[in-house]
């Protein structure tokens, strides 16, 4: 893990930037995923997930595929890079790719081995009275406020009681990440614990 007290306290939601690549969509099975990020069963727990990709075919695959709040989903080459950086957060889960079309199967060079990032942790950090409610239809917070003291700064990412379907990162991460993925990935500053810095509008919105 790097330095996570070097700079400010800062939490980010992270999406695929708007490039020419192509993104991973996971249908059905996202149904899975927020069962499970409800109920916190074990019995709900996915073993594995399905995706299709979307996008110009001509378009290269984006390592940080998925726009989905609480679906973070990494190429191999990147999970494997920040497995030890990861691991405290959640285990990484297999997405099998479907193909697109049924008479071609999908790639099996190996470039379509991908992983869910399923965040398990879940942490009462929440300034409840200084953030926005959420909203009744998905439980996103537009506005979240987080007590510094019970940030869990150590975890790369991290859920919240009050919006169980979405992934925060720490910005130890979020360096980590963007150093690897460059402009394929957009980072929206959610709440930084610096008063001069202005956080996204709209963290979760396309």
């Amino acid at each position: 893990m790097t330095d996570s007290t070097s700079g400010p306290l800062a939490v980010y939601r992270l999406l695929p930037s708007m490039g020419e690549f192509r993104t991973l969509l996971l249908g059905g099975s996202l149904r899975k995923l927020i069962r499970w990020q409800i109920t916190a069963s074990a019995t709900d727990l996915p073993s594995s997930f399905s995706g299709l990709w979307d996008g110009n075919p001509g378009w290269r695959k984006g390592e940080f595929p998925s726009g989905c709040p609480g679906a973070p989903i990494l190429s191999r080459r990147v999970a494997d890079l920040l497995a030890a950086d990861l691991s405290e957060s959640g285990p990484f889960v297999p997405v099998v790719i479907e193909a697109a079309d049924q008479a071609f199967p999908a790639d099996a060079d190996g470039s379509d081995d991908y992983v869910l990032h399923l965040v398990e942790q879940v942490v009462d950090c929440l300034d409840a009275r200084r953030s926005s409610k959420p909203k009744k239809t998905t439980g996103e917070i537009t506005k979240a406020v987080f007590h510094a003291e019970t940030l869990p700064v150590g975890l790369a990412a991290f859920r919240v009681p009050e919006f169980r379907g979405g992934v925060y990162w720490n910005a130890w991460a979020v360096d980590r990440l963007t150093g690897l993925l460059g402009d394929d990935l957009e980072a929206r500053l959610v709440w930084s614990e610096d008063p001069a810095v202005r956080p996204h509008p709209s963290p979760w919105g396309f």
